[in-house]
């Protein structure tokens, strides 16, 4: 009888000791926090939810690396065997597809086109200098105007000067006067003396060599694309380079740009270097004895240094072969003062030496031309007035300033 009271006291106890056990493993389960999930591994959003790591995930810090010549050597895809080097035989009939229209007289045949974008500036100075008398309040406006058309500070603080001592001195009102005055003050602003030749074209018993350069979406494939319309225009043999190995089906476009008026596209694989395209490209216009290599570059924004960078590493391994002749920044006309911020970027880094300005017929703001130019010192060679295969036009200042004043 005792022994039986002892055992079931011992279970009693053991039963007690069992719960006490799991309620403070319990409590302790209820009172800690839940563990924050990592980013990659506990995390994984389902259907209907933000597919964005929680706010209050850990945080990896970010490591900002130099990049410098961190690219390498490129890899030549001739060299590599990825493609097949391109001979002289290759680039045979490719010369006898499509006749361009030449060169000479696009801007004139636009002139319509672009007098019809770009009134507001033109015509709305003529307004203002054309009233009987002109006062302050008529001199803010003429300054609102040419600001408004994204002439810049400085341009335009020199041609409203020059405009208030034209005016004091002559004091005509007249429309004819006051036009002439008006297209002299302008077309010494665009600057007709600028060297406005595009250099692709052989010299020195070589080809030229012709770098197209911008940020994405301003039109730099089909600015390539035309600009080597415009070389088969004046009877040049052409190769392309599909140097933007990045863009899905950009070396697609840009060999039916080539198919179009007969221009070998030296292209390498996607996801290659551009610099070996570029070199490769280079090479076969040299061993093809052709006059002219194109180069077409991915768009890159100007604010990312890496991309930058190499872009540099690109004029670097193709001048190695040879010399680059011409650096084309491509601006959308568009964009206004933005397009100068992007402009200094690219100078830095690639030495520009002319602009293209593509949808100029889409704005009214005609005053870019003057400030890009006083901005990098160099001149704008080429515009943009369409989507027309042809509607890429030499740009001449006078026929310009024309169309701005244009009835």
């Amino acid at each position: 009888m005792d022994s039986a009271l002892v055992y079931i006291g011992l279970a009693v106890v053991i039963v007690l000791l069992v719960v006490g056990a799991l309620a403070l493993v319990g409590r302790r389960r209820r009172s800690a926090p839940p563990a924050a999930p990592r980013p990659g591994l506990d995390y994984a959003p389902g259907v209907g939810d933000d597919d964005s790591v929680p706010r209050d995930t850990p945080r990896r810090t970010v490591d900002i690396l130099d990049v410098g010549d961190a690219f390498g050597e490129p890899v030549s895809a001739v060299e590599e065997g990825l493609v097949e080097p391109l001979t002289p035989e290759d680039l045979e009939g490719l010369l006898e597809v499509e006749v361009p229209e030449p060169a000479a007289g696009r801007l004139h045949r636009l002139r319509a086109r672009l007098a019809r974008s770009q009134s507001t500036m033109g015509r709305g100075l003529l307004a203002l200098l054309c009233r009987a008398s002109i006062d302050e309040a008529t001199w803010d406006q003429v300054e609102e105007t040419l600001l408004t058309a994204d002439l810049g500070v400085g341009p335009t603080t020199e041609l409203l000067e020059r405009l208030r001592t034209r005016v004091r001195v002559e004091g005509s009102s007249d429309p004819t006067a006051v036009r002439a005055m008006l297209r002299e003050e302008l077309l010494a602003l665009v600057d007709p003396g600028m060297d406005r030749d595009v250099r692709a074209h052989r010299m020195d018993g070589r080809p030229g060599v012709v770098l197209v350069v911008g940020v994405n979406g301003t039109g730099k494939t089909t600015t390539t694309g035309k600009l080597a319309r415009l070389a088969v225009a004046q009877q040049q043999a052409v190769v392309l380079a599909a140097a933007d190995t990045f863009r899905a089906a950009a070396a697609d476009q840009l060999q039916t740009w080539g198919d179009r008026v007969g221009a070998a596209v030296v292209r390498g694989p996607e996801g290659g270097d551009p610099a070996a395209v570029a070199f490769d490209a280079v090479s076969t216009g040299i061993a093809a004895d052709v006059d002219t290599v194109i180069i077409d570059t991915a768009g890159r924004l100007h604010t990312k240094t890496g991309l930058m960078d190499e872009l540099g590493k690109v004029k670097r391994v193709v001048e190695k072969k040879s010399p680059i002749d011409e650096v084309l920044l491509v601006l959308d006309a568009t964009t206004g003062q933005n397009g100068l911020v992007q402009a200094r970027v690219f100078a830095e880094v690639v030495d520009v030496t002319g602009i293209v300005l593509t949808k100029l017929d889409g704005t009214a703001k005609g005053g870019i031309v003057i400030a890009v130019q006083r901005e990098l010192g160099v001149p704008v060679k080429l515009v943009g007035l369409g989507e027309g295969p042809d509607d890429l036009a030499p740009f001449d200042a006078a026929e310009f300033v024309d169309a701005l004043l244009e009835e």
